[in-house]
């Protein structure tokens, strides 16, 4: 299930690779409801083990907040203990985070962000908005994106044409 090939950051600490990050987070959201677009978290801590993984819940929760990230960030929180800091730890995610999600991993402090396909239209991490680099911020993660891109964008293509036939 573990890809051993590992990849060198900033923190200097081996890592799975971004394709076995995304292949994770690939599978975290096939556990999203019906009714919730398949997007899939997983937070790794910094020697690449899993903390937590997360699919979005707006549908099942009813609660705008239940992105992915969001819930994925809230439960690795809870594993490390600390209260809040994921220094060092690494958020893969399907999709490019809309600006609620790249502004939770900031205050997370996360270290990293990889992820899969870009969205042009609520993008916070390029695409529409650049809020993980901005320099008026105290913490910008190191960011590696568009990674297993197509596989990413095909989920979401079947969800949205099953959606709108």
């Amino acid at each position: 299930m573990t890809d051993p090939t590992h990849n060198s950051w900033s923190g200097g600490a081996p890592l799975l690779s971004d394709e076995a990050m995304i292949r994770a987070a690939l599978e975290a959201a096939t556990a999203a409801d019906p009714r919730d677009v398949p997007v899939g978290a997983v937070v790794f801590d910094p020697e690449g083990r899993e903390l937590a993984r997360a699919a979005n819940a707006r549908e099942a929760l009813g609660d705008p907040t239940a992105h992915a990230e969001v819930l994925a960030l809230r439960a690795a929180a809870q594993v490390v203990g600390d209260g809040w800091r994921l220094e060092n730890c690494t958020l893969a995610v399907t999709l490019e985070p809309c600006t609620m999600c790249a502004g939770a991993l900031i205050l997370s402090r996360i270290g990293r962000l990889v992820f899969g396909a870009w969205e042009p239209k609520t993008g916070a991490v390029g695409s529409l908005w650049d809020v993980v680099r901005d320099r008026r911020l105290n913490h910008r993660p190191e960011v590696r994106a568009g990674v297993l891109e197509k596989d990413c964008a095909a989920v979401l293509e079947s969800f949205f044409h099953t959606q709108r036939p």
